[in-house]
């Protein structure tokens, strides 16, 4: 972070507290409200405003969480990228109910998202991994994510494997590599306010349609 974005941060450290939601209309979609937070967490200097945790659910119940970045929103969803045989992915694959959480602590903000999964096309997953930087397209094709090593050298070895064999040309999207889109039924923005007095708003789908209402804190 550079000295700008930190005097950024002192600027704007408890601005959540100090100021309450905005005005939400009828008309307003969470998808609106969500790009409104996200560029004032964006503008704020935040490191990584689009860090976001991931928690999925296992076969036998048990929760797991992580953090990942958001690649991508729309009035569809929220995607992110992963390997799809990564621990993560597996259990998504068993259970496509998930849940996403927002904190951005300098404004005083989180948001949490719950929804159902679904994988993009392999064409929209080819497309943003040959965005990336070289390195990380070979390490996409080097890490058995979420898999044991079986020595403590194995990664450097596979990494110098695909490095050789990708020596030249472009690297290939790997199939089991892509994006998952998260389409939400539930979003609930929160913000700070003094006395514990905070403000929550949570959107709920009903058919095609968002309807929304305040929660006590």
């Amino acid at each position: 972070m550079t000295l700008f974005e930190k005097l950024r941060c002192l600027f704007t450290f408890g601005q959540g507290v100090a100021l309450p939601l905005p005005e939400i209309s009828e008309n307003t979609t969470p998808a609106q409200l969500f790009e409104q937070w996200f560029a004032d967490a964006n503008k704020s200097g935040i490191l990584l405003p689009e860090a976001m945790s991931v928690s999925s659910c296992s076969a036998d119940g048990q929760p797991s969480s992580r953090m990942v970045l958001l690649k991508d929103y729309d009035d569809e969803g929220f995607v992110f990228y992963t390997n799809y045989a990564s621990r993560k992915s597996n259990e998504l694959v068993d259970n496509n109910k998930v849940a996403l959480l927002f904190h951005w602590n300098v404004l005083q903000r989180q948001i949490r998202i719950e929804g159902t999964v679904e994988k993009i096309s392999a064409q929209e997953s080819a497309d943003y991994f040959h965005s990336r930087d070289r390195g990380s397209q070979v390490g996409a094709w080097a890490s058995k994510q979420s898999q044991k090593l079986k020595h403590d050298s194995e990664l450097k070895d596979r990494m110098s494997h695909y490095q050789e064999k990708f020596a030249e040309g472009e690297v290939p999207h790997p199939e089991f590599w892509g994006g998952w889109r998260v389409k939400p039924h539930a979003i609930e923005f929160w913000q700070g306010r003094a006395n514990r007095l905070h403000d929550r708003i949570c959107f709920e789908k009903q058919g095609d349609n968002w309807q929304h209402h305040k929660l006590h804190p």
